[in-house]
């Protein structure tokens, strides 16, 4: 936006400051600019000097804005949060999400590649390594370059990296042989390191979520993934010793043996989670982020009298907190300061070229000034999108010949934006971007800043549309829509029950190498009733898969070798799941075959409303729209399942159906599980849709009895187009006049009668389904294809990770995260779900924080007092709030930002992420603790599920976890209880595998179903364990083998395996060929392919003649026919023949093999042209 520095060049005032600038005449005052005058500014500055920016202003909120404005701009500019120090040994589970944001703020500002830093003066002033440490520890490996891969690991542990089995996020490390995958801070992607010996072959970026290689990278830079490194254990450790050795006091006898322990453990060469601790004697000399100022850079103070109450109050919470690390041992003398203090900060201001910025003149500043500026500047509201009153105020600055610059959003209304205008009568165009705008001419752009500006010594206005969500420079992967569930097998441990299709459930045992005659091979092992072993060849993986019940402690039943019992339950299940097909089709066809009402496309109007959105649609929120629109102008009625996460834009998504709906005459309803809810969208729609002759009605306990009757009156006249009620909406006394359309929201939350009255209402009308995490059971039919799934999976880009803690229940810890929230002015959840001891829990917090007022919400209140307490709340009348589940479906309080959890190891997992999902709605840092009982074993099922919900700190990974959710918990039940008996029979996946093969056979698309064929050739096939060392890799791998069907397949995991393990050896390219064979020797009706004493036997189900003669006449006398009880065909081999490629053509001539793939491609054009 070079026409804003422009035009500030003009002003007298700034050409002066440039002058001093230029002299190093400073420090500068500088006074009468809002906060988006000083944006304008040090952008300005920048531009005309090329000199760096460093701004400290006064809160986190303050900061993100300028941030977004100095962006907006076209600085690169990064904010440098404050972190929370890791300095107890129980804080282990921490996030590291700031640590890393720091440390990336900090390598782009070595390596140039930054022009504006953005921090509050806590965040700067705290320790961190030092520039010349960052430095030493940030190296480029480039392709070509001589580093053994050893060399390189060490210096990655050095750097603070973690070992990883894969890497997933930021900070993680994984060796595999020759392939060496990181994923450094400040990237955006993980990168993979092939080596060829010592010399790095190739380097390229991959995604973490699929582990395949995306884009070529020509370098890679390890910059530290920590800011507490010790390349010298030893010198640590005794600088430890000596500390104990000189403490007295009376807190000495709790800190020295904690500081033993930890340099016995550093002895030990243990990693220590509490690093930070040792911040302040690790280094030389302490170091913050004013230590990375160059001579030149600038740094500029936005409101001092903020930024000294800023650091006021962050040193007296440092005080109160470290009272108690001292009193309990955590911290001592000479390690219990990670921060410099107020006068090293002003002596650094006087140093480094400063430039005050004000709203008004202060008295006088803590150090002298050499320059006092006043510019005369005004900052106006954001623009509403109403064209009317922003051709009024473009008319007033026109008629003084000001230049006029209006900032509208995204392009395509930046687009719409100039075409009003010039239809209001104004001189307006449209143009990307200009360097100067003549006066009396308005130039329309893209882009927005947080307010508009005048300055009208310059003759130049700056009119903007509401803050942009930036749009991430690199767009997040997307996974295949229908991609199942991450294969669970990966994850088997030794004891854990796994379902094999033809015997039924049993026992892992593991991985066990059988050698015979010479010949290694890899089988799982499987332990049955009465200790009966069964030994499956990897090369069969595909028949077992990992046992999940409906229930996670259900005490499984082992099946007998050989028995019938497991042929019975599964023909018994295979006739309950027959059942749901035709069920489940029927349900499916009657909504195909139903007449509902074919919208028309899209109209004028509807593009109008949808470009008046002032934010830019992620590539998600676009394609979920067209999905729902072209179901909408279908004739069927629409069943569709949106998914997207907590404040991702479904509602926006939602409310463009809703309108499309309207447009067409009809009535549109929005169901949502509470009356707060209902008000809030409620007031979204009333916001979005002003200026359009839309009616939008509220029917819940907001509305009087006598305002509801209205509102059903109104109803079924017709004069009301957009309903937005709770289950009031479902009464029976609620007529509509024409509904097309049915919005439910937050699904989850209702039951399984108000869901029944539901369908009789939605009978032949749309229906929209919202949910962030949606439960199994409706992802499971979305992913079996009965229902539609659209999924949302781009995150808006102003939203923070929540800092979140697994710790044991600790009050003190507890008690201080309620005071840091209350000292900062938020809010707090306090979730114990409990309702017979909720009011202890109350009085216990209300003891240990005694000024904090806390009020309790549980679901045995009534409405009208839960009401009452969601009020308070968000009216700020209430600081803790002590509650059950009940706020899963809470309303947004922004100011609500520290989440504390009792017993989390009781709730499912989505049920957590929806919960965390209510704290981090603001720009503030959110925190989230999740506890259980002190001492308490958690069950492997709550371990799991609490790393799960650490992993998935980013916003986002609602689905993921529905995902894990899915084979943690199970699917719950489809259609009705009696299906829960048949789940738990054969569990989870084999049902699913049975209810798809009904499905599928139900609607005519089953695919020619082979034989399942046993093989069993002499030559080596299995995964070594130095080729992948990992176990759950390795079975992961087995599977995605067993599962190969043709050589499309085969290509495909040879390919991922290069990709990730590099070159397989030759006993993995068996095992692939052998793979691949087996499921075309089952499709030619072979049940048995084994080779020994130099003969090849293969066990057709039936003799087929015509094969026989062919095979007969291709190989002359080597063909010999069995017809006993099991026949058989045996094959002579020759010396040195090659079996494989044998068994190939043997199979190629079979007549069953080209009916199977003549079937394949009949069901393939079939698919096709429907």
């Amino acid at each position: 936006m070079k026409f804003i520095a422009n035009a500030l060049s003009h002003l007298r005032e700034y050409q002066s400051l440039l002058c001093a600038i230029g002299q190093n005449n400073l420090p500068a005052a500088v006074t009468g600019l809002s906060s988006i005058h000083k944006a304008n500014l040090i952008y300005s500055l920048w531009m005309h000097t090329g000199r760096r920016a460093f701004v400290l202003v006064g809160d986190e909120p303050e900061a993100n804005r300028m941030v977004s404005d100095l962006s907006s701009q076209g600085m690169h500019a990064f904010y440098y949060p404050m972190r929370d120090m890791v300095l107890h040994k129980g804080e282990a589970a921490s996030s590291h999400d700031y640590e890393r944001q720091r440390l990336q703020v900090l390598s782009r500002l070595q390596a140039g590649e930054c022009d504006a830093v953005v921090c509050c003066i806590d965040g700067a002033l705290q320790y961190t390594i030092p520039p010349d440490e960052m430095k030493k520890h940030t190296h480029r490996i480039a392709s070509g370059d001589t580093f053994a891969p050893e060399k390189v690991e060490a210096l990655l542990l050095c750097c603070g990296y973690e070992r990883a089995v894969q890497v997933e996020g930021p900070g993680q490390f994984a060796r595999r042989g020759g392939i060496l995958d990181i994923f450094p801070p400040e990237s955006s992607m993980p990168v993979r390191l092939e080596f060829w010996g010592d010399e790095v072959d190739t380097l390229s970026y991959f995604d973490p979520e699929t582990q395949r290689r995306t884009n070529p990278a020509e370098s890679v830079y390890i910059s530290p993934a920590a800011e507490a490194l010790s390349d010298d254990s030893a010198a640590l450790t005794a600088k430890i010793r000596r500390i104990a050795s000189s403490l007295r006091g009376k807190n000495a006898p709790a800190a020295r043996p904690v500081l033993q322990e930890q340099a016995d453990l550093l002895e030990q060469n243990v990693h220590l989670t509490c690093m930070d601790k040792f911040l302040p004697v690790l280094y030389q000399k302490p170091a913050c982020l004013f230590s990375y100022c160059e001579k030149g850079d600038l740094l500029y103070i936005s409101e001092l009298v903020n930024v000294k109450e800023k650091m006021r109050t962050a040193q007296f919470h440092w005080n109160e907190d470290l009272k108690g690390y001292l009193a309990d041992g955590t911290l001592c003398r000479h390690l219990d300061t990670y921060s410099f203090a107020w006068p090293d900060a002003l002596s650094f201001f006087e140093k480094q070229g400063t430039v005050f910025l004000d709203t008004f003149a202060r008295g006088s500043y803590e150090i002298p000034t050499n320059l006092l500026l006043n510019f005369t500047a005004r900052q106006l509201s954001v623009w509403g999108g109403s064209t009317q009153i922003l051709a009024d105020d473009l008319h007033e600055m026109l008629n003084k010949k000001w230049a006029c610059a209006v900032l509208a959003g995204n392009e395509r209304s930046a687009h719409t934006t100039a075409v009003d205008l010039q239809a209001a009568g104004i001189n307006a165009y449209y143009t990307e971007d200009s360097n100067e705008i003549a006066r009396g001419a308005v130039a329309v752009l893209p882009g927005s800043l947080s307010a508009g500006a005048e300055w009208p010594g310059s003759f130049f206005g700056l009119v903007t549309h509401g803050k942009l969500l930036q749009n991430s420079r690199h767009k997040k992967s997307k996974r295949d829509k229908n991609s199942s569930p991450i294969s669970s097998l990966a994850e088997l441990e030794p004891g854990d029950y796994v379902v094999h299709e033809s015997h039924g459930i049993g026992v892992y045992e593991g991985i066990h190498k059988i050698d015979t005659h010479g010949i290694i091979k890899d089988y799982i092992k499987i332990r049955y009733a009465k200790g009966d072993t069964l030994y499956v060849p990897v090369t069969q993986l595909d028949l077992v898969s990992r046992y999940i019940g409906p229930r996670e402690d259900a005490n499984v039943r082992l099946h007998k070798l050989g028995g019938t019992e497991w042929q019975k339950t599964k023909t018994r299940v295979r006739h309950a799941v027959q059942d749901i097909a035709k069920e489940l089709i029927k349900l499916y066809a009657a909504r195909m075959h139903a007449k509902g009402h074919a919208f028309s496309p899209d109209t004028e109007m509807q593009r109008d409303f949808e470009s008046r959105f002032e934010f830019d649609e992620t590539d998600d929120q676009l394609r979920c729209v067209e999905e729902i629109k072209s179901d909408m102008e279908r004739e069927a009625p629409m069943d569709r399942l949106l998914c997207g996460d907590v404040g991702f834009g479904k509602t926006e998504v939602a409310l463009r159906a809703a309108f499309k709906c309207i447009c067409d005459g009809k009535q549109c309803a929005l169901l949502v599980p509470t009356t707060i809810l209902a008000w809030q969208h409620y007031q979204t729609a009333l916001q979005r849709m002003e200026g359009f002759p839309i009616n939008i009605e509220l029917l819940s306990r907001f509305r009087t009895s006598k305002q509801q009757e209205e509102v059903i009156k109104k109803l079924k006249r017709g004069e009301v187009d957009l309903v937005i009620g709770t289950h009031r909406l479902i009464s029976k006394d609620v007529r509509f006049r024409d509904l097309g359309l049915v919005i439910v929201d937050e699904e989850q939350r209702f039951g399984v009668t108000q869901k029944e009255k539901l369908k009789n209402l939605c009978n032949n009308v749309d229906v929209l389904t919202l949910s962030a995490t949606p439960i199994p059971r409706t992802l499971n039919m979305a992913m079996s294809g009965i229902r539609d799934m659209s999924v949302l999976e781009e995150a808006p880009h102003d939203r923070h990770p929540v800092q979140t803690y697994v710790l044991e229940h600790d009050e003190g810890i507890l008690a201080d995260a309620v005071r840091r929230e209350l000292r900062r002015g938020g809010q707090v959840y306090w979730l114990h779900n409990d309702v017979a001891s909720i009011t202890r829990v109350a009085a216990r917090l209300k003891a240990r924080v005694p000024e904090v007022r806390v009020g309790i919400g549980h679901g045995k209140m009534s409405e009208q007092e839960l009401s009452e307490v969601w009020r308070q709340m968000i009216d700020h009348e209430i600081d803790v709030l002590v509650c059950t589940t009940i706020i899963e479906t809470g309303v947004d309080v922004p100011n609500a930002n520290t989440l504390i959890i009792d017993n989390a190891d009781r709730l499912g997992l989505s049920q957590l992420h929806q919960i965390r999902g209510r704290v981090g709605r603001s720009s503030r840092r959110a925190y989230a603790y999740f506890t259980f009982m002190p001492n308490k074993v958690l069950s492997e099922i709550a371990q799991k599920r609490l790393s799960a919900i650490r992993e998935f700190t980013e916003f986002g990974s609602g689905f993921k976890i529905a995902m894990r959710d899915l084979e943690i918990r199970g699917a719950g039940n489809l259609l009705g209880g009696e299906q829960h008996g048949h789940m738990e029979a054969v569990g989870y996946d084999m049902y699913l595998k049975l209810l798809g093969d009904a499905v599928a056979a139900e609607k005519g698309e089953a695919p020619p179903q082979g034989e399942e064929c046993l093989m069993d050739l002499q030559m080596p096939a299995h995964i070594p364990e130095d080729y992948i060392r990992d176990r759950g890799g390795r079975i992961e791998m087995y599977r995605r083998i067993a599962d190969i069907r043709s050589d499309e397949d085969a290509l495909d995991v040879t390919d991922e395996l290069i990709d990730r393990y590099g070159d397989p050896p030759k006993s993995v390219g068996g095992l692939i060929q052998i793979a691949l064979l087996r499921n075309q020797a089952g499709l030619c009706g072979l049940t048995e392919v084994k080779q020994q004493q130099g003969q090849l036997l293969l066990y057709p189900k039936e003799l087929d003649m015509k094969w026989i003669a062919c095979l007969s006449a291709t190989y002359p006398q080597r063909v010999l026919v069995n017809a006993g009880n099991r026949p058989y065909l045996s094959l002579h081999l020759q010396p040195d023949e090659d079996v494989l490629s044998l068994l190939k053509e043997i199979l190629h001539t079979s007549p069953k093999m080209h009916s199977g793939r003549k079937n394949a491609a009949k069901e393939m054009d079939k698919s096709v042209s429907v």
